[in-house]
């Protein structure tokens, strides 16, 4: 008499580049990844907002908002929320203009930009 086969682990489907998110290139903390977009934050925020805002075609103004950083995440369809966007441009503006600023120079390196 044949013993029958017990399954116990489903297969689950793997993630690839086709189905995966799309996630930021660097955290939000992660600037000693890029040093000059750390130091130009750092020393010269305001030329480090226009910057951004120049790589987005945007208004010099609009560098440091929340909306900046909301048409970034949808544009590259990078998780996320209104809610979080404005609790992190309020409470670490600096760090989230430099997480945008190191996301575009990875992301023009791979052409994808």
């Amino acid at each position: 008499m044949a013993v029958p086969t017990v399954v116990t682990l489903q297969p689950q489907a793997m993630p690839t580049a086709a189905n995966a998110k799309p996630m930021w290139q660097t955290g939000l903390m992660d600037c000693f990844t890029d040093w000059s977009v750390c130091c130009c934050g750092m020393f010269c925020f305001p030329c480090l907002a226009c910057t951004v805002a120049g790589d987005m075609n945007e208004c010099c103004l609009c560098g440091t908002s929340v909306a900046m950083r909301t048409l970034y995440r949808t544009r590259y369809n990078i998780p996320g929320s209104i809610c979080s966007d404005c609790c992190v441009s309020c409470c670490c503006l600096v760090c989230s203009v430099c997480q945008i600023k190191r996301d575009i120079n990875r992301r023009r390196a791979m052409g994808i930009f």
